[in-house]
């Protein structure tokens, strides 16, 4: 029996190949670790929108007469709202932007809803919801609130 010894079948390791490895570990780290940072912080509402004024609102008219509409932006004044006056009087707001493929949404007076002229989507004002068309959920809805010098928009899209 012959005591030779065995080869050895090892890939020699060099410095580069070991500095690599720490520096691609060291990248994967920090950006495992940003990654559980902004989710965090997404989590937690630090992304969140804000209305400019606080809880003050932001005042949209001055009155809405029952079948009259006014557009106005809310909370920011990139997303686009409406607000329209009931036949009873009552004035209700929600976004303007269709949950279907974002067209902007239309009133409607003789049928009284709100309408997406893209792809024939309908809306019921008052609550929102999906009344007809491809729409896969409602528009959100924008809380009003009615004071002495005017309607003020004071909480949402909800």
């Amino acid at each position: 029996m012959s005591t030779e010894a065995r080869p050895t079948h090892r890939v020699p390791h060099t410095q580069d190949s070991v500095s690599g490895r720490r520096d691609f570990l060291r990248l994967l780290v920090m950006v495992s670790g940003g990654l559980v940072l902004s989710t965090g912080a997404v989590a937690a509402g630090v992304f969140r929108r804000h209305a400019t004024g606080g809880n003050r609102g932001k005042r949209i008219a001055s009155s809405i007469a029952p079948g009259e509409a006014v557009p106005f932006s809310y909370p920011g004044s990139d997303d686009p709202a409406i607000a329209v006056g009931l036949a009873d009087g009552t004035p209700v707001a929600v976004s303007s932007v269709c949950t279907h493929l974002g067209c902007a949404l239309l009133w409607k007076k003789d049928s009284g809803q709100l309408e997406c002229p893209c792809h024939e989507g309908v809306f019921d004002p008052r609550s929102g919801r999906v009344l007809a068309g491809p729409p896969p959920r409602p528009v959100a809805r924008i809380r009003l609130e009615k004071r002495d010098d005017g309607i003020y928009a004071v909480e949402g899209p909800a």
